[in-house]
């Protein structure tokens, strides 16, 4: 199929990223390049941007989207954990603005035989990069009861998460799971049929095994430092999260390197001499406009929040 995604808050984050024309942008994460065209779009010869995926059909789909641009637009089929190394590649080692949009695409969601959605019944796959050995059929088959259960409640915040650990356990001792479907059956079954009435019992689950699969959480946690160092004197750090767990490691990383003292509140003076590296531009986060929420159901979760560095 061909590769569809919506870019969420697009216009909300192209205009937050304040583009100059001879700038040097990063899109962290590619997808099908709908923010990516925008920022090459407002370019001049001297800017440029750089975009980072770790899907190849992702970097397929760009690459020809971006094809008018493609002497001011490199392309890398890596993690955004790597852009400070392939920036340094690259002879660059300062940027004028990052975009990250986190979370699974249209098209993965879309795609049957990536395994990422439970509205199909295919094998279980769920990997964003293709070229990795971890797949969500490993995760169920391979971890042990007690890691499913952390990953089901943390990531998934799954109030049922012991029960659906429990059941997948006792399913996998006669013979592996290695479908969707199978997985979500085994789901359902763990929860009472009263509950099931909020949206699809298999959601939250499935978010979990994903995000365990392709390290998002961790990944996003450890590559904030590079991606703040890179900015440029008034560069800006835009990233769209999709659930709470997400937001709330941006949300605490950019309060942090806002005001990053440790001095007691008693202290009429800081003295511990940490000083801030920038300023929080959304104090609170931008949300999809009620006509975006008509076009695109998904965006319904998305918040977007911006750090401009001193």
């Amino acid at each position: 199929m061909a590769f569809s995604h919506y870019s969420v808050l697009l216009e909300e984050t192209i205009e937050n990223l304040n583009i100059k024309a001879d700038g040097i942008y990063v899109d962290g994460t590619l997808g099908g390049g709908g923010h990516a065209i925008e920022v090459a779009g407002r370019l001049s010869d001297k800017g440029h941007l750089f975009g980072i995926d770790q899907d190849d059909a992702a970097i397929a789909a760009a690459g020809e989207r971006l094809k008018p641009y493609l002497k001011r637009v490199t392309l890398f089929r890596s993690n955004y954990q790597n852009m400070k190394n392939l920036l340094a590649e690259e002879g660059v080692t300062e940027v004028d603005g990052i975009v990250l949009d986190l979370g699974v695409s249209s098209y993965q969601l879309d795609t049957e035989e990536r395994g990422f959605s439970y509205r199909f019944d295919t094998a279980l796959d769920m990997r964003m990069d293709r070229r990795q050995s971890l797949t969500a059929r490993d995760i169920i088959n391979d971890y042990s009861e007690q890691e499913l259960y952390r990953i089901i409640r943390d990531y998934g915040e799954d109030r049922f998460a012991k029960n659906i650990a429990r059941h997948i356990a006792m399913v996998r001792e006669k013979s592996p799971i290695e479908t969707t479907g199978q997985l979500n059956e085994i789901i359902k079954a763990a929860i009472p049929a009263k509950m099931r009435q909020n949206g699809h019992p298999s959601k939250r689950t499935f978010q979990a095994i994903r995000i365990e699969c392709n390290r998002e959480l961790e990944i996003l946690r450890d590559s904030l430092e590079d991606m703040l160092a890179l900015l440029k004197p008034k560069g800006r750090l835009c990233i769209i999260t999709f659930h709470s767990l997400e937001d709330r490691i941006v949300k605490s990383a950019f309060k942090q390197e806002e005001n990053p003292c440790i001095c007691p509140p008693e202290f009429p003076v800081c003295v511990c001499g940490r000083k801030p590296r920038g300023r929080v531009v959304t104090k609170k986060p931008i949300l999809p406009s009620e006509e975006e929420l008509a076009q695109n159901s998904r965006s319904k979760s998305a918040k977007l929040r911006v750090f401009e560095k001193k």
